[in-house]
């Protein structure tokens, strides 16, 4: 049995998942930041970059 974690990030979204044997996915999450950035009319780098981390 083989399990994997895969973890993604886009500008303002973090995915995680955990697939074993590369057919079978046991977790997928995705965190969003849109509600985060829509205050600042857009993706604001710095903001996406610190979230990022907090979510990881």
């Amino acid at each position: 049995m083989i399990r994997i974690l895969a973890i993604e990030t886009s500008c303002d979204e973090t995915a995680a998942a955990v697939v074993e044997n590369g057919t079978q996915m046991l977790s997928n999450v995705i965190a969003s930041q849109t509600d985060l950035h829509a205050q600042y009319g857009g993706v604001f780098p710095e903001v996406a970059s610190r979230k990022h981390v907090e979510l990881i």
